[in-house]
């Protein structure tokens, strides 16, 4: 490289790299290093411009790889950066802008080339040629056998250790890089690795005793968010703020690590790139989670997990215990702060969600806090954008949501918070609601999403789970959330005659249940006509009336019936045959839901009780329904009892004269009366 590069185009012909990487053993004090490291490199910042800088460097790292046993001259580069990180400290203490410089170049060629080795090589074969020598081809050096340690050992100190100045944060960025850069392995690893050597080096001897502290520095960068130094305070210029080529890399490798570690490698939609305001915070981001998700060792947990799952707040003046040596504190609320400003990264919903899991401290202190909705508004945001969301990052935010949600305390607040105009909900204008109506919304928009488009079992269950605990809390729901609860039950009712009515008459191509079924939007809207439900009545009377006897059989005779009309055993069973447990299931988990309401807090929800009355035609067919019967019961008493009232109190009512019925009639309503539903015991 030295001073006559410039661009990504001239690094081929580059004499310095050519001889680094040449036949000619370089020695650790020759001036070389010297001119190889007195560079300064316009570095690419995107994705095309990093694979010009792979494709023109390959043949630099193969001859390397090829030439270094017999040269050492990878060793001899790390034991000039070893070197001169010595006096880091000193030289950042005293502005020593070129000694920086200099060690941040050395570093750079180190992470450039590290990648290359570890994408063509095992760790076995990666851990010889750090112990080559200038020697005969194939021998050994003896004193430098841990040289990998000593590296790992030196960048974990750089981080901890180097005060973040203008004129240190581009090696802190590096330093933080080549960490990610070695725990890559893993990306080239079909099978999880369980006895990495890298994983070794930072479980065990000298790395272990900066556990805590580097965690707890990582989590830090990650709080405070410090920008990238202008060009004219940094110690080497670059054209853009991007980063650098290394972070260029590094969020790469990292994000492949992040699939790796979380869903195994399963490929979904990308998330679109965002701008990175603080590249060394995103990296520090990057580099704790694949740290806290390193497999345990066979003799030892992972202490970087452990130290996680531990830290309290500045403020919690209790003792440590004795069991966990990787315990620390932190500040919570700026901790609080941070994760709350930086939901829309899939990495910062991922920490939230490990965090609120795994560390019984923070998850209390979330749970506290009075301005919850900071918290959770960027959690349904991304929930609402379910189509521009990669499938992680949903998961994500649907499980923070599913353990926030098991708190009563929370499930109580979320209806006291009132919001409004909220911007980005944009079915219906939202001038004010509560927190935990729009919630409600937000859920039930992603089951209907999920039902019409991914059709994923697990993202369904996850979001009637959240709904269901929150049931029991329900309080004062906005009128649209109400009867969006109940329309899109009364929605897959109508979805389950029509599947029975399929399975139960597979030959006739011209059903009037699937003329009817047409005339319903994509977004589930519109009502069925009247004609609709004159004839979803008088199906389900029939069809309902057969199942009682014996309905898994009568079901598993139709599906049989079903295949043979398709002339193959082989055959796939049409979609709506398919999806009857599904719809089944939703049914009655939305039938719970209600049932829940209505029992704990039937006075705090008239709107409820409006929209159940109001669709009350479609749930008294259901009452004597054999999979729903039990939890009709409540649903189907309330129907009876305000039905009653309002007919006693004449035709012609207003809506306001409704629910001031309804109001009066859940105060009137004897408690008792009410059963108290299998989901409520269990709660």
């Amino acid at each position: 490289m030295g001073a006559n590069s410039s661009s990504i185009s001239e690094l081929p012909e580059n004499e310095y790299l050519k001889k680094l990487s040449g036949a000619e053993p370089i020695s650790e004090n020759d001036p070389f290093w010297n001119q190889l490291l007195s560079f300064s490199f316009t570095t690419p910042t995107n994705s095309a411009d990093l694979k010009l800088l792979e494709e023109a460097t390959i043949s630099i790292c193969k001859s390397l790889v090829e030439k270094n046993p017999r040269t050492g001259n990878l060793g001899s580069l790390i034991k000039v950066f070893l070197s001169r990180t010595k006096e880091l400290k000193i030289s950042a203490e005293c502005q020593n802008h070129l000694f920086i410089w200099q060690a941040h170049n050395a570093l750079f060629i180190i992470c450039c080339l590290l990648k290359v080795f570890i994408s063509r090589m095992s760790e076995e074969e990666l851990q010889l040629h750090f112990t080559y020598e200038e020697k005969a081809p194939g021998s050994y050096g003896t004193e430098c056998e841990d040289l990998i340690e000593e590296l790992l050992c030196c960048l974990i100190q750089l981080i901890v250790e180097i005060p973040l100045l203008d004129i240190t944060y581009s090696i802190s960025l590096e330093a933080v890089t080549t960490l990610i850069v070695f725990l890559s392995c893993q990306l080239f690893h079909k099978e999880i690795l369980r006895e990495s050597i890298i994983h070794k080096y930072l479980m065990h001897g000298r790395c272990l005793p900066y556990t805590s502290r580097l965690v707890k520095t990582l989590l830090y960068n990650f709080i405070r968010q410090e920008r990238s130094p202008p060009p004219g305070t940094r110690v080497f210029q670059q054209q853009t703020d991007g980063g650098g080529l290394l972070y260029g890399i590094a969020s790469g490798v990292a994000t492949g690590l992040w699939t790796v570690f979380t869903l195994g490698g399963v490929g979904s939609k990308p998330t679109p790139h965002l701008e990175q305001c603080s590249p060394l915070a995103n990296q520090s981001l990057l580099l704790l989670l694949v740290l806290a998700n390193l497999t345990d060792a066979p003799d030892t947990p992972n202490p970087y997990r452990q130290a996680i799952m531990s830290f309290k707040n500045t403020q919690d003046s209790t003792a440590f215990s004795s069991s966990n040596p990787h315990a620390f504190q932190i500040n919570f609320n700026s901790l609080y702060t941070a994760l709350c400003e930086q939901q829309k990264s899939d990495q910062a919903t991922l920490l939230l969600y490990m965090l609120l899991h795994q560390n019984g401290n923070v998850r209390t202190y979330v749970l506290a806090q009075m301005d919850i909705e900071s918290l959770v508004l960027p959690i349904l945001e991304i929930l609402y954008h379910v189509e521009e969301r990669n499938s992680h990052h949903v998961y994500m935010a649907l499980i923070v949501l599913l353990i926030l949600t098991e708190d009563d305390g929370f499930n109580r607040s979320i209806h006291e918070v009132i919001l409004k105009n909220i911007t980005w909900y944009a079915e219906r204008v939202l001038t004010e609601i509560s927190l935990g109506s729009l919630l409600i919304l937000v859920v039930i928009r992603n089951i209907q999403y999920n039902m019409t488009r991914t059709r994923d079992k697990y993202l369904h269950t996850n979001c009637l789970a959240a709904l269901a605990n929150m049931s029991a809390q329900f309080r004062s729901l906005h009128q649209y959330a109400a009867q969006r609860i109940i329309s899109y039950t009364c929605r897959h009712l109508r979805r389950y005659v029509y599947v029975l009515d399929k399975l139960y008459f597979p030959h006739s191509h011209c059903s009037t249940l699937q003329h009817c079924f047409s005339t319903l939007s994509d977004n589930g809207e519109e009502l069925l006509s009247l004609t609709c439900s004159h004839i979803l009545r008088s199906y389900a009377s029939s069809l309902f009336s057969l199942l009682s006897k014996k309905h898994n059989k009568v079901l598993e005779q139709a599906t049989q019936s079903l295949r043979g009309s398709l002339g193959s055993n082989d055959s796939p069973l049409p979609d709506y045959a398919q999806d009857l447990n599904v719809i089944e299931e939703v049914i009655r988990m939305m039938l719970e839901i209600i049932n829940s309401c209505l029992t704990n807090s039937l006075h705090h929800n008239p709107n409820l009780v409006y929209a159940l009355l109001y669709k009350r035609d479609l749930f008294e067919q259901f009452r004597t329904h054999p999979s729903f019967q039990d939890v009709m019961q409540n649903i189907d008493l309330v129907i009876t009892f305000f039905s009653s009232r309002l007919e006693q109190a004449g035709a012609e009512l207003s809506v306001e004269r409704v629910l001031e019925i309804i109001k009066q009639g859940a105060v009137a309503l004897p408690k008792d009366r009410l059963r108290v539903s299998a989901q409520d015991l269990v709660n």
